[in-house]
């Protein structure tokens, strides 16, 4: 368990320090916060009402191997996949996902479908907006087991509708021992 949190102490270090740059790097522009507004209003990277599609590749690793990080551990244990997902943001910072992905094409075709309720922080016009997000799914291979999760993330936006996410979760199932599942891949916003 020390392991485990310290695992977590990092994460969340790595994150606020991505945080501090992106809010350095969208404040410290120099302009003023009436040019700010009326950019916003012409470019807004992040919307309400806005409408994305998710492809990801996964990386995931077992309890053990989260417990006893190493990276013959990581090399060894790591199990990679694929998946898609869908999002629809209500207002800036307030929306609900969905996604689903395989692992192993030898069993079932999907071995994962979650939903979750998603909070993001859009950064000014940096195009960073870190997030936070919970909820649960099924799992549907190997065991099949009903589990909540939660984890974080970011994203930048290139475009106003194409940006690269990149987060972690802790999945907690209901029968089975945790396991942690990170994602990194495009979003498609409309």
């Amino acid at each position: 368990m020390l392991n485990m949190n310290n695992l977590i102490k990092t994460n969340i270090l790595i994150a606020g320090t991505i945080l501090m740059l992106a809010a350095k790097s969208a404040l410290g522009a120099g302009t003023t916060s009436n040019e700010l507004a009326q950019a916003s209003s012409r470019t807004d990277l992040y919307r309400a009402r806005e409408l994305s599609l998710d492809a990801f590749g996964t990386a995931s690793l077992g309890e053990y191997s989260l417990n006893h990080l190493s990276g013959t551990r990581v090399r060894h244990d790591t199990k990679l996949g694929a998946g898609l997902g869908v999002n629809y943001f209500i207002n800036r910072y307030i929306g609900i996902g969905g996604d689903v992905y395989s692992e192993d094409t030898k069993g079932n075709f999907v071995d994962s479908a979650e939903a979750n309720v998603i909070l993001r922080l859009p950064l000014g016009q940096s195009g960073f907006a870190p997030y936070a997000f919970g909820g649960g799914g099924r799992q549907f291979d190997l065991a099949r087991v009903w589990f909540g999760q939660f984890g974080a993330g970011i994203e930048y936006r290139f475009t106003p509708h194409v940006g690269l996410i990149l987060d972690a979760r802790l999945v907690i199932p209901d029968e089975v021992k945790e396991y942690g599942v990170a994602r990194l891949g495009l979003r498609f916003a409309f």
